[in-house]
This record gives structure tokens, sequence and C-alpha cells, in this order.
């Protein structure tokens, strides 16, 4: 009897892994595959051969050097940190397109909190980090609270907020902390910075292994707590939710504040241990919208998420020496593209497999 339900529960998990996985996977190699006719037609070259340019291009971009490694697993941190961002906000049925706004701010206070002098290193460090997170939630809640209490657009919305952000940072860098002959703010302190485990020359920091033990924590907090189940529950059906005595108001602010806190940790990470102070920004630093796609791809899974962010940020590191194969850098992006467009209509395959259901119930 007992072997029967480990049985059942085994066949469970492979049809729930099943399920979970069928469609990035096919997403992935579809969007390999058709890049492969656009390596064929660039390099006037046969698919085999075409196949193997590609490939051989991406896995020299990403592992194939230590060099290449490295700038991979800078590339990755920080879509760690926006993923899982996205994940949250995608739990409670909101499209928080505002991470990129509160990754800025978190940028911002890292660099303001940074150049504070008299600090000792370990404080130093856990206040430019804890700023990060204060900036971010409070650039979130603000178009969560509206959501809740007004019932506004939190799209519309966190565009808005993203524009400012970015306005906001080009004052202060521009302005109070610009280091003179350049288009950026002064370094932050040697206090300030995170630690480089390798060597100090080598960008890769202990921000990679914060993402990590991040993603573990909102698993738990999603999975294993009160507050996670009345997120997630709100994400399935508000309604249901508060039929059931679960206040979605209170949920969808919590929500955001969390999603812009783990947004506005990953750009304090970004300043303290890759890059050491803000740049003047003339555009978006895209770490934000991509954490889209990679939100998508694993599923606002938070495991899903490391995953999808070793993959994409392989791709956005690789882009570089694509060039070197004399293949457009422009593959990796229609790579993405795909992928992208092959998660989504799993959603609406979902979506209109629900709707059937409801109609054969309603005409049984």
């Amino acid at each position: 009897m007992v072997n029967n339900t480990a049985k059942i529960d085994i066949k469970k998990g492979l049809k729930s892994a099943q399920d979970v996985l069928l469609f990035p996977l096919i997403a992935i190699v579809f969007a390999l595959f058709v890049a492969v006719f656009f390596v064929m037609w660039a390099k006037n070259m046969g698919f085999f051969e075409g196949a193997a340019t590609l490939f051989s291009a991406i896995w020299e971009g990403t592992f194939g050097k230590r060099a290449n490694f490295i700038e991979t697993l800078v590339a990755v941190t920080p879509l760690i940190f926006t993923g899982l961002a996205h994940a949250v906000a995608f739990r409670t049925g909101l499209f928080n397109i505002g991470v990129e706004g509160q990754f800025i701010m978190g940028m911002l206070a890292a660099a303001l909190i940074g150049l504070i002098p008299g600090i000792p290193a370990p404080i130093h460090v856990i206040l430019v980090l804890l700023g990060g997170v204060i900036f971010g939630a409070i650039w979130a809640a603000i178009p969560g609270y509206l959501k809740a209490k007004v019932g506004t657009n939190e799209v519309v919305n966190t565009i808005m907020m993203n524009f400012i952000a970015m306005n906001v940072s080009n004052y202060f860098v521009k302005g109070p902390i610009h280091r003179e002959g350049s288009a950026s703010s002064k370094m932050i302190l040697e206090s300030a910075k995170l630690y480089r485990f390798l060597s100090p020359s080598e960008r890769v920091n202990v921000g990679l292994f914060i993402g990590i033990v991040l993603a573990i924590l909102i698993y738990f907090l999603l999975w294993k707590t009160t507050i996670g189940y009345e997120i997630r529950a709100v994400g399935l059906n508000m309604f249901a939710a508060e039929y059931g005595g679960i206040n979605s108001k209170k949920n969808i602010i919590l929500a955001m504040v969390i999603s812009g806190a783990i947004a506005g940790l990953g750009g304090a990470a970004h300043v303290a241990g890759t890059i050491h102070k803000a740049h003047q920004l003339v555009g978006f630093t895209n770490y934000g919208f991509d954490g889209i796609a990679v939100a998508l791809l694993g599923k606002s899974h938070p495991i899903g998420v490391l995953f999808s962010s070793v993959l994409f940020g392989g791709l956005n590191s690789s882009a570089r020496i694509l060039q070197k194969f004399r293949i457009p850098k422009q593959i990796v992006y229609i790579i993405q593209g795909i992928i992208i467009i092959f998660v989504a209509a799993d959603y609406i395959y979902k979506w209109i497999v629900q709707k059937r259901k409801k109609e054969a119930i309603k005409n049984a």
C-alpha cells in the first residue's frame, strides 16, 4: 500500500515537472534552431556548419575561457535579482514593469551611502545593501498602494516611475555626487564595496551568492509561510481569496514592496560589487526588462529563475564573442525573443484550456 502511494507520488511529480519544463525546453531548442538559419544566411554556410559555428561561439563566449566565464557570472548576478522581483509580482497577478526603476533606485542608494566616510567596512556594506532595499521598496510601494487603494493600472504607473527614477538618479550623478571629467558619480569608498572572491580585478563578487541565497529565501517565503500562501492565493484568484478571508489589497501592496526591495537590493549589489559607481543614464540599464524574460522562462519559480538567469546571462555575455566569429550579435536577441514568444504561448494555451473547461461545465 505504501509502495503504491509512493509510486503515485513519483508519477505525479514527474508529470508536474514535465508540464513545467516542456514549453521552456521546446522554446530553447526551437530558438537555437531558428538562430542557426540566420547564421546560415549571414555567413553563407550549410546547416551543420552554421550550427557548429553558432554553438562554438556561444560556448566560447559563455564558458570557453576563464575571463568569459567570469563575465557570464557577472551578467547572471543582476538578472537573478530582477528575475526574482518579477516572479514575486507575477505570483500575485501583478506586472511590475517598474523593476527597472527600482533597480536604478537601488543603484542610486548604493552610490549615495557608499560615499559616507568613517563607517567600518562590514557595517558600511550592510548599510549600502539595506539602502538599496529601502529605496527599491519605497519606489514599488507607491504604484502598489495606488493599485490597491484606487485601482490604477500598475503597468502604467510603474512605467512612469521608471522614467522618474532615471531622472532622479541623473540629477544626483550629474550634481551632488558627480565625478569631475566623467559621466558618472564618484567611486564609492573601499569600506562600501562587496568582496570580490576571485581577485580584486575580476568583477564577480559575493552579490552572486546573495542572489542565490535570496532565491532560496523567496521559495521558502512563497511556499512555506502564511504570507506566501496569501500572496499566491491572491494571484490565482483575487475574489476567491477575499471570499476565503484574505485581504487582497494588503497583499498587493506587500507583494509590490517585496518585489521592489529585491530589485533595489540587486541595484545596490551591482554598484557595490561590480561597477563601484553610478553612471549617468541616457537610457535604461535593461536589467529590469530582461528580468521579465527570466521570470517567464523560470515559470515565476525562484529556482527556475536561477536557471533561466544563467541562460540569459550566458547569452548576453556571448554577444561580444559572436562578433569575433563575424556573427551579428543581434542573433542573441532573436533567440531571447523566440523563447519569450514560446513561453507566452504556453500561458495562452493554458488560458484557452481553462476557458474550454469552464464552458464545458456550464453546458453540462
